[in-house]
């Protein structure tokens, strides 16, 4: 069982969704994630939302003109994502065991984003799995960008990941660090409790 099940039970979605409507209706910005992956790739570019969740970063990819494909565990936050978006392809997959072609799909993406903590919220042991699965996904040159919290006070549950235990993991894939960030604004990285990582295949 994953930490995020361990977390809600997998009923989250319609909370999940509410939460983010809410912030957005205040005036938030709700939209950083999606914004700094246009600033790595351009519109057309294919893009793989993995931990999709209720879809929030790809439906907006989808609108600014990404082709985007959207997978995650989470059957409840899912259903939200294909009430809001029905026409782009959502898929129920365990990222560990992720296999593009299963799906019906190509594994050329230009890009992947792992956004919302999705690394600390793995099965504990699962993350090598999981970084080499996406990037096995990737096309040569391609990016996997992921942000997370490395500390209690960005995350939900006890931090379950370091940066030099994920570096690793994606050195081990046969991707390389080309940008890190605190911020999906591209804030310097100063060594705090949340880093947004850009590697390349």
């Amino acid at each position: 069982m994953s930490r995020w099940d361990e977390l809600t039970g997998g009923m989250s979605g319609q909370d999940y969704a509410a939460r983010f409507a809410a912030l957005a209706r205040s005036g938030e910005d709700v939209h950083g994630e999606a914004r700094f992956c246009t600033a790595l790739v351009p519109a057309g570019a294919r893009v793989l939302d993995a931990g999709c969740g209720t879809g929030r970063v790809m439906i907006r990819l989808a609108e600014l003109g990404y082709d985007c494909v959207g997978v995650d565990l989470d059957a409840s936050m899912l259903a939200v994502a294909r009430e809001q978006a029905p026409h782009l392809p959502w898929f129920q997959a365990d990222l560990a065991g992720f296999e593009p072609s299963g799906l019906g799909i190509a594994a050329d993406f230009d890009l992947v984003v792992a956004a919302g903590n999705i690394f600390p919220l793995l099965a504990a042991g699962t993350e090598a799995a999981v970084t080499g699965r996406l990037a096995a996904a990737l096309r040569p040159g391609g990016l996997l960008v992921a942000g997370f919290g490395l500390d209690a006070a960005h995350l939900p549950v006890p931090p379950g990941i370091t940066l030099p235990e994920y570096d690793g993991h994606c050195a081990a894939a046969g991707l390389t660090l080309v940008g890190r960030f605190a911020t999906w604004d591209a804030d310097p990285y100063d060594g705090g409790g949340y880093a947004v990582s850009v590697h390349r295949r």
